[in-house]
């Protein structure tokens, strides 16, 4: 229903309401048809529910399944390592998900708990659940809207709408009614919403909407749609499947192959156990958890707080940041850039220069006395953000109002837009004159108007919301000021533009931002006149291609158009909350990745569909805040350059670690199947594969996510969404080496049995040693070992070391031999050991050798 078109008239012969309000029993009738007017949650999952969705992942119930069998067969040992890692990663992810169930509960705590209204003609309060539509809401400075009302009365009302629809100034509310048809919210002017506040005035309003009709309430349907997987959680479901195929595939093989040799079957099912085993890497999960967590941590210091672990790593796949303008690219407070005087633009550091000239004087006298901001003890400036940039530039330039008592005044209001005080100064009484300038020169007998509007003209064009000023001189202070009388024959003084700034450190971040191959979009309910100007000084508009487009425009589009522009439109204004839930869509169609930031209420919807959605932690509403992977603690978006980076660092390390932990997999799926095909005993146990997977893997691949940033992290495109954890030679780099490991430790299990020693500890300990060797050469894609610097990662050689102490315990110490089936080694199987399992650690540096001579 389109309320903002209607006269007061009929509204209420809409709402079957009048004056006096709705009587009781209306309002009863009323409040059984339209519900309570309170937010209602969407279905919610049980904690139970929560729990058991943790262990849907295909890896997951993969090493559940082998979990089982292992216990079937009666190998405890194995089931009971396998259930403790399946059980505290689902507690990881269970606490991650419950904490997300609580956007919903932020965003109640905004509705009015209290509402003043006339019932029965009296004026009452009651809870603001009771509400229907047709109640006559009476609203004051301070208070919070407590449903969607049409305004009927307006006092010089104001209300601060920026959580809602990104205004950045309070707006004045009028009571006649407006004649377009599809206006965004940030033009209904006189329409109020839940969960806006009044920031001055008073008004009354009658109510058009209550609990989930609201816009607020559209706003928590929106909340409730289903979160979108994350890079890694899709690339890792895509390889878990695959890995399941090759699994089962490995198995049947192994089982079928032995059985027409007529091996025993009771064997055969252990060592199809110990092959399905050695192909999961058991501690991945595990270990890509931890590693978020140990990122998550880390950027704490670069003010990102990471609600969801997940966040951390598609900060590296992002290609385009959809962000907010209001207190995100801008500084979120009104500041005073440009005047206006003697036919002449100044800038503001223009000032000191020039404040001793008589007029420019009685300009900073008219910014700071025709003013009802406030100045408290400690400074502050507190009031309409408009007047607190006029009173600011004045103290700045240490003029002096206390010999300026105001003596009268005619009020702003939304009508007139005009604003009079008088004041008495040496024996004279003067009065000063702000508003609108189109209205204000209308009522100045000398100015040049044609020359002036065009200045006008000028400064709106660059985004600046523009004030004219004019005074005069009066014999006597006026006894009732009249606005037809005393608004009328005024001395025209100048102009003055008024802007909310881009942040300093904005103009180096989205340079950052391009540089790494990501494009930034500014996404804002603001006036496009105002964001084109932000997003030019900025460089996110930097060429005729780029294109503006607002939410009217964007209505007009249908989704096949929006769909084939969507990639050149870099600043969309006037949208409305479904428009920026839509874009996000759009991106992601396009196979984009979207980092969406904000701080308002309306950007809710968008931060939870967003691949990943960046709050403002100061400015940010809770609603935000609790729909939002990852809080920008500091508000700054030059801080999301700092964690796209180490999101890439993260990511490329848990690559590595993916890298490390298939390449060990592979040599032990190797040595299983190939030993018995070469006439040789079946190499390992299975507890020798969960100790090589768990502590031997585990240790040095949680290490890896210490490894410092390649060189050129912010210099390359995001990798494609669709990249598979096998691209760019990683898989055939698993198959090589893992076959070199698998040949060196055959070789050494051939040699060992021909010459009557240990064969079985010592094939353990070749493969557990070359992965050390293995873990210390891919520390960096490119770069020696030796050149990125051996203790550059002391977490790395520590856990190394860990690993070969604890190889060195399991081994040599006998009550732990008959566990673990090991054997003590003499000093030349040590050295034979030693010797074998460094020919992978060379190996793979010859590899980057030969690499690096491609290149």
């Amino acid at each position: 229903m389109n309320w903002h078109r209607l006269n007061i008239a009929e509204l209420f012969d809409l709402l079957g309401t009048s004056q006096q309000g709705l009587t009781s029993s209306m309002a009863e009738e009323k409040l059984v048809e339209t519900g309570p007017n309170e937010l209602q949650e969407g279905k919610k999952k049980s904690i139970i529910a929560i729990l058991l969705s943790q262990f849907k992942d295909v890896m997951i119930l993969i090493l559940l399944a082998a979990a089982i069998v292992s216990g079937i067969i009666g190998d405890l040992t194995d089931t009971i390592v396998i259930l403790v890692i399946v059980i505290l990663n689902a507690f990881i992810g269970f606490f991650q998900e419950y904490r997300a169930e609580k956007a919903m509960l932020a965003l109640k705590k905004m509705a009015a708990t209290q509402a003043s209204i006339i019932r029965d003609g009296n004026k009452i309060q009651i809870s603001a659940a009771g509400l229907v539509p047709g109640d006559i809401v009476l609203l004051e400075a301070g208070n919070a809207v407590p449903a969607d009302v049409r305004i009927i009365e307006s006092i010089n009302l104001r209300i601060e709408e920026a959580a809602l629809t990104g205004e950045s100034h309070a707006i004045e509310k009028i009571i006649h009614p407006l004649k377009s048809d599809d206006l965004p919210l940030g033009d209904k002017r006189n329409m109020a919403f839940k969960g806006t506040f009044v920031a001055y005035g008073r008004g009354t309003g009658v109510v058009t909407a209550t609990g989930m009709q609201t816009e607020l309430g559209r706003i928590a349907k929106m909340l409730q749609e289903d979160v979108t997987l994350t890079p890694l959680q899709q690339r890792m479901a895509s390889f878990g499947k695959k890995l399941s195929v090759l699994v089962l595939f490995l198995c049947v093989l192994f089982f079928v192959a032995g059985w027409l040799r007529n091996e025993d079957v009771g064997k055969l099912v252990l060592t199809s156990i110990s092959l399905a085993v050695a192909a999961i890497p058991e501690a991945l999960p595990a270990v890509i958890t931890i590693s978020l967590a140990l990122a998550a941590k880390r950027m704490i210091r670069f003010n990102s707080l990471i609600r969801k672990l997940p966040a951390v790593e598609t900060l590296g796949s992002v290609t385009y940041i959809c962000t907010d303008k209001t207190g995100t690219l801008t500084k979120n407070k009104m500041y005073v850039e440009n005047i206006f005087i003697n036919g002449r633009l100044y800038e503001r550091k223009d000032l000191p220069e020039i404040k001793d000239q008589e007029e420019i004087m009685l300009l900073l006298q008219a910014f700071a006395l025709n003013n009802d901001a406030i100045e408290s003890a400690d400074t502050t400036i507190r009031g309409d953000s408009t007047e607190v940039a006029l009173l600011e530039v004045a103290r700045e330039q240490n003029v002096q109002t206390g010999k300026w008592p105001r003596m009268a005044e005619l009020a702003f209001d939304a009508e007139r837009k005009l604003m009079t005080t008088f004041h008495s100064h040496e024996d004279k009484i003067i009065s000063f004159t702000k508003g609108a300038p189109d209205i204000l020169l209308l009522q100045c007998k000398n100015a040049d108007q044609p020359a002036i509007l065009k200045q006008v003209d000028d400064m709106a064009a660059k985004g600046h919301r523009v004030l004219g000023f004019a005074y005069r001189y009066w014999d006597s202070l006026p006894e009732t000021p009249d606005s037809e009388i005393h608004e009328a024959g005024l001395q025209f003084l100048g102009l003055t533009g008024i802007i909310d700034p881009p942040r300093e450190e904005v103009f180096e971040a989205v340079a950052q931002c391009k540089s790494a191959g990501i494009v930034p979009v500014m996404i804002t309910g603001d006036h496009p006149l105002t964001a084109k100007t932000i997003a030019q000084r900025i460089g996110i508009l930097n060429n005729e291609k780029d294109l503006v487009i607002t939410g009217q425009q964007l209505s007009a589009l249908n989704n096949e158009n929006f769909l084939n522009q969507v990639e050149k439109i870099k600043v969309y204004a006037r949208v409305s909350p479904e428009q920026k839930l839509q874009i996000v869509k759009m991106l992601q169609r396009k196979g984009h990745y979207v980092a969406m930031t904000g701080d308002g209420v309306n950007d809710a919807p968008s931060l939870k569909r967003a691949n990943i959605g960046i709050a403002m932690g100061i400015t940010g509403t809770d609603v935000a805040k609790e729909a939002a992977h990852m809080i920008l603690l500091d508000d700054n978006f030059s801080t999301i350059v700092k964690a796209v980076r180490e999101g890439r660092r993260i990511y490329d390390n848990i690559l590595k670690f993916i890298k490390y932990l298939m390449t060990t997999n592979a040599g032990e799926i190797l040595t299983l199947l190939l030993g018995p095909l070469l006439g040789l005993p079946i190499a390992l146990l299975p507890i020798h594969i969960l100790w090589i997977n768990l502590v031997s893997d585990g240790l040095p691949a949680i290490s890896l996510s210490f490894e410092r940033a390649e060189k050129n992290i912010m210099t390359r495109p995001p990798r494609p969404p669709q990249q598979s954890v096998f691209a760019n030679g990683r898989g055939l780099h698993m198959i090589w080496v893992g076959i070199l490991m698998a040949g060196i430790a055959l070789s050494a299990q051939s040699w060992a049995i021909r010459n009557d020693l240990h064969w079985q500890t010592i094939v353990f300990n070749v493969l557990c040693l070359s992965q050390m060797g293995h873990v210390l050469a891919i520390r960096s894609e490119t770069q020696s070992f030796f050149s990125i610097g051996m203790f550059s990662n002391k977490p790395l050689i520590g856990a190394v070391l860990i690993a070969l102490l604890l190889q060195f315990v399991i081994t040599y110490t006998p009550f732990l031999q008959p566990i673990f089936q090991t054997e003590a080694l003499t000093l030349n199987e040590f050295l034979l050991v030693g010797a074998a399992s460094s020919l992978v650690f060379f190996a793979v540096e010859i590899e980057k050798i030969l690499s690096r001579r491609r290149k």
